[in-house]
């Protein structure tokens, strides 16, 4: 038997390490940042069944445009900016979707219908009835800093924008949520507790 080649380094290492095609790089890349990357792909959508197969064209993308990353150092980063690049590609495929079905005579009512299990499922499921509301730029604001927890320079370099301009959609969402959240009734708990972001737990 064969065991296969361990990667051990920093990012940059790993880095040259992908471009050389070093036969452990990529076991290396997936284990170091797959499951922060999920979150951030929860954190965007919520629960759902494509999230496995997105976070696989994640890395798809990462591994085929490793050779245009600039700065080594900064690999988890820019990982972070496909991961938001391929979320947003996915709400609007599905924004295509719902408002191509509107024309189609084959269009049938959904009966079916989840109850969620706990009253923190239901918190959970109006937080992405209202984000699905707010444009996609503020929506993803949201999720990075409030749901994932990304701090502001992080979640700004994952949105590809400026601090400053993150910042501003980042009010302007949490003014949007707060105000649509107060007629929420499994919201009132958060809200009137001041733990009102503390959801990013049971997702």
């Amino acid at each position: 038997m064969v065991t296969p080649l361990r990667f051990i380094g920093d990012e940059r290492a790993l880095v040259e390490a992908l471009r050389s095609r070093h036969p452990g790089a990529v076991a290396a890349l997936y284990e170091r940042y797959a499951g922060a990357l999920l979150r951030t792909l929860r954190s965007t959508l919520g629960p759902d069944p494509d999230l496995p197969d997105l976070l696989q064209e994640v890395f798809i993308r990462a591994l085929d445009s490793i050779a245009q990353l600039e700065d080594h150092e900064r690999l988890q980063g820019w990982m972070s900016g496909i991961a938001v690049f391929s979320a947003r590609a996915l709400i609007r495929r599905r924004a295509r979707r719902r408002w191509l079905s509107l024309f189609s005579p084959q269009r049938v009512a959904s009966t079916e219908q989840a109850p969620p299990s706990s009253e923190a499922r239901l918190a959970l499921q109006d937080v992405y009835e209202l984000l699905n509301r707010l444009p996609l730029d503020e929506r993803m604001a949201f999720a990075l800093r409030i749901i994932d927890g990304m701090t502001l320079p992080d979640a700004a370099e994952a949105c590809g924008v400026s601090l400053a301009t993150f910042k501003r959609r980042l009010s302007r969402a949490e003014q949007a949520f707060t105000q649509a959240a107060e007629r929420r009734p499994h919201l009132q708990p958060w809200l009137e507790g001041g733990t009102k972001w503390t959801l990013r737990s049971q997702g």
